[in-house]
């Protein structure tokens, strides 16, 4: 059955969505606030809705980032470049002919659900605003947009940014500079600063699994996929002893050691971390515990003035133009949604790319997608326990997760495409 849908954005997740609901014959569009496809992999040197920067390579390895029917050139290398990222969507969208569906320089102010089913998207663009109506919407605006700030005590008196908003390391140059967090974006400024800076300190709370992008001379993601045969338990075990062999343990680098295994967090993927603290150029902190003028002060009390801070502490999940009735679960620590896309509650919105894999977004994405649009043309039939099965998937996630937001999201990369396949039939 043709519906018309409303996508929401037009990044990796939103394009593959829109080429999903075109293959099932809706007419769909997709509206993106930029000037271009690509969401987050559209790098400006100025402050934007992008969190790419000038050096930004991706984390999961090209074999394993690519859509399922449309592999990655094969002259890109193992880690390609958010240059090379960018023109790999934008051949997507020529390939699948979804050009002329996008809506560029348009923005959902509002959407809302009408009483008998269906949405009213309310529009901002170049025209000005106006009004349309929908049978179905699918969300996909990213969830790396909205930085996350935390509320330290007292006053600083240097420079203080979001990683969100870094984007080359030349302005750090000669300075002291304070990174605040470990994960992947705290990782990388720190070593971008690190070639630049005069002092580069990396503010680490609670310790993180550091992994580097290739082992064995394959990449890392490729050594996780070629065990995804065993049992969970038995593979992050193995894993994690051989990483443990590799590059031994944390607390001779002077970082924390983590608290949980391997797969039970999000890891850092990063071959120069370690390379460069071993090196001189990073130097590790505890947390910060509060600001005193031009000095932070961390937990075990040391006290150190710095140039700049900047604050890799992850983003919120937001989305803006919903009710937030809809959507009371965006600072939860689990996101009720059957396959991380399907509330109970509204049955013509689904949630494409909210989820937060080991390993890359977008080829689950477009799982998700084919499901979305089966279900809006009747082709696929929600579950009649939907709720319970919601529970369920709450209360067993594929691994033993950190309990907290960073993790709320968080999923196995061939467990969840297992399901996701199996949905499909």
């Amino acid at each position: 059955m043709r519906k018309r849908v409303a996508v929401v954005g037009a990044g990796p997740s939103g394009i593959a969505a829109l080429k999903a609901l075109l293959a099932e014959g809706h007419d769909a569009v997709a509206f993106e606030q930029s000037d271009r496809i690509g969401g987050n992999w559209v790098f400006r040197p100025e402050a934007s809705h992008s969190s790419v920067y000038e050096t930004t390579h991706i984390i999961s390895s090209r074999r394993w980032s690519s859509f399922e029917d449309f592999p990655m050139p094969e002259d890109y290398p193992d880690y390609p470049s958010h240059a090379q990222v960018l023109a790999y969507f934008e051949a997507y969208a020529a390939r699948f002919g979804l050009a002329p569906h996008v809506r560029l320089r348009t923005r959902v102010a509002r959407a809302e659900r009408c009483a008998t089913g269906g949405w009213i998207l309310t529009l901002a663009g170049e025209a000005g605003p106006a009004t349309e109506r929908f049978d179905a919407l699918l969300v996909a605006n990213g969830h790396h947009w909205a930085p996350s700030m935390p509320e330290v005590p007292g006053r600083y008196d240097g420079e203080v940014l979001h990683s969100h908003a870094f984007k080359r390391a030349e302005p750090f140059r000669g300075r002291r500079v304070l990174v605040v967090g470990a994960g992947n974006s705290a990782c990388d400024v720190a070593v971008e600063c690190s070639r630049v800076a005069a002092f580069v300190g990396l503010s680490v709370r609670r310790g993180q699994h550091i992994v580097p992008k290739f082992l064995r001379g394959r990449p890392s993601d490729d050594n996780h996929a070629g065990l995804r045969w065993l049992p969970a338990p038995l593979r992050q075990r193995l894993l994690g002893f051989g990483l443990r062999l590799v590059q031994g343990r944390y607390a001779d680098y002077g970082l924390p050691e983590p608290e949980v295994g391997l797969l039970e967090m999000h890891p850092t993927v990063n071959s120069e971390l370690l390379y460069f603290i071993r090196h001189g150029r990073i130097h590790p902190r505890p947390g910060v515990a509060r600001f005193d003028g031009p000095e932070v002060v961390f937990t075990d009390g040391r006290r150190e003035a710095w140039d700049t801070v900047v604050f890799a502490t992850g983003y919120n999940i937001r989305f803006p133009f919903l009710d937030p009735a809809l959507v009371p679960w965006v600072d939860d620590h689990a996101i009720p949604l059957y396959r991380k896309m399907i509330p109970a509650e509204v049955d013509d919105l689904y949630f494409i790319g909210l989820f937060q894999p080991l390993g890359c977004i977008w080829p689950l994405a477009d799982l998700q997608a084919r499901i979305a649009a089966r279900a809006i043309g009747g082709r696929w039939r929600r579950p009649a326990d939907l709720p319970a099965r919601i529970a369920h998937e709450m209360a067993h996630p594929h691994y033993r997760f950190q309990r907290s937001r960073r993790h709320a999201v968080e999923v196995d990369y061939h467990r969840f495409r297992a399901e996701l396949l199996a949905e499909l039939g």
